[in-house]
């Protein structure tokens, strides 16, 4: 008899490696692992190796690096969206078209079993099975980490080992990583003592700002209605264009933070994340926008981008108000055009020249100098008119100046506002 087949969401991590085989002795499937590259400097064909000689009857590896750039990556930036101000939403973004691209095949091998390898105590597993339920609901989800009698890496290690199953982690330096070409993010070991400064050692896309240039770098980044086309003049792909200013922001140490975060699932995480490129995109953009849009669409969009923020990081993607929101963000964007010149030094992105044909800035307004357009007197009016609800009320608490309490709680005045001169 033919066993039953289930996908599994396989990155040829210690997770994933265990999960393969669990599943096989436990659950008695029929494992086809797919693995994505979305941009981590992996070994591919090592990992399809491995996924075969581990127990799955087929290994896929589908690349998704430009879908991610375009479909999830470029509409987040259009919103500007930041979760809690701080993280670029890296791996928020990924799960939801892995978990996607996990639907299609599923559908199409006639396959109603998905497994991955999420924590119980994580986001991820959010977004893997909310984007599956929205997709298609009759698909099953498996989930390891909630049922099986392993608690902790070390027991993964040990399982690993018991199992001949080849990994790289140790019980001395244990960290969780997740890297596509956005950024990688790193957690655990160490790091789960707030108190613990992270170690220079942890970083892997990015020098410290200690070790950067002593000398600044310059880079230009053209736009096109909200999405960039084009580095120091040169118009390039998304994938070439993201990974130029990875290596830009690499070498300038730019991109690293070390934060506290709020899981959706109610505890905090303490997690370094390095963020290259993304983080210089994101610079230039919110530049760009400062030029170009009104202030009231300006102050609206921030209030849209954390609840953009919040929507990506929760795993709902797909969902009517994100795509409503990303509706209005693109309504934004029709005419954010231009060119941003930004300084890379030590760690920190200085936006340092903006130009833009639809710029709203207007130096023949703006100057200090003498200028024939702006009249200097119109400014009287309206202060008037802007500051009359200050005006009425500080003639009104004037007037209940040595009135008695008593009058007071009746409404009683002695002296009506109109007899206030200027």
């Amino acid at each position: 008899m033919e066993k039953e087949k289930a996908i599994l969401a396989y990155s040829g991590g210690l997770d994933t490696s265990v999960i393969l085989k669990w599943l096989q002795q436990e659950r008695d499937l029929d494992v086809i692992a797919v693995c994505f590259d979305a941009g981590q400097k992996d070994d591919f064909d090592e990992i399809e190796k491995k996924a075969l000689k581990t127990g799955a009857s087929e290994a896929l590896i589908i690349d998704i690096r430009e879908e991610f750039i375009t479909d999830f990556i470029y509409p987040t930036l259009k919103a500007g969206a930041i979760y809690e101000d701080d993280y670029l939403l890296g791996t928020s973004m990924a799960r939801p078209l892995m978990a996607a691209k996990l639907v299609e095949i599923a559908e199409e091998k006639g396959i109603y079993k998905i497994c991955h390898g999420c924590t119980g105590k994580g986001n991820d597993q959010v977004r893997f099975e909310t984007t599956i339920k929205a997709l298609n609901p009759a698909i099953q989800v498996i989930a390891p980490w909630r049922t099986w009698d392993l608690h902790s890496r070390e027991d993964l290690i040990a399982y690993a080992h018991a199992h001949d199953i080849p990994i790289t982690q140790t019980k001395k330096k244990i960290y969780s990583r997740d890297e596509n070409i956005w950024h990688i993010s790193h957690e655990g070991g160490e790091l789960e003592n707030p108190w613990n400064e992270h170690s220079d050692d942890i970083h892997v896309l990015s020098s410290t700002p200690e070790n950067a240039p002593d000398v600044p770098t310059y880079v230009t980044i053209d736009f096109e209605k909200g999405i960039p086309v084009a580095v120091d003049d040169e118009k390039l792909a998304p994938i070439d264009l993201l990974n130029k200013l990875n290596d830009l922001g690499s070498v300038n140490g730019v991109g690293t933070i070390d934060i506290i975060e709020n899981r959706l699932v109610g505890m905090k995480s303490r997690g370094v994340y390095e963020t290259p490129g993304g983080t210089i995109m994101y610079q230039a953009h919110k530049t760009l926008e400062k030029l170009i849009l009104d202030r009231d669409t300006l102050a609206y969009k921030k209030i849209v981008s954390q609840k953009f923020a919040q929507l990506v990081y929760d795993g709902l993607w797909f969902t009517p108000l994100r795509e409503a929101i990303s509706a209005f963000v693109d309504s934004t964007q029709k005419l954010l055009t231009g060119k941003v010149k930004l300084k890379l030094y030590k760690g920190a992105v200085y936006p340092v020249a903006s130009q833009s044909l639809y710029s709203l800035y207007n130096e023949e307004f703006a100057t200090f100098s003498e200028d024939e357009v702006y009249n200097q007197q119109d400014a009287e009016g309206f202060i008037n008119l802007f500051s009359l609800p200050l005006k009425i009320r500080a003639i009104q608490r004037q007037s209940l100046e040595g009135v008695p309490e008593a009058q007071k709680e009746l409404g009683q005045k002695v002296i009506k506002i109109g007899q206030f001169k200027e």
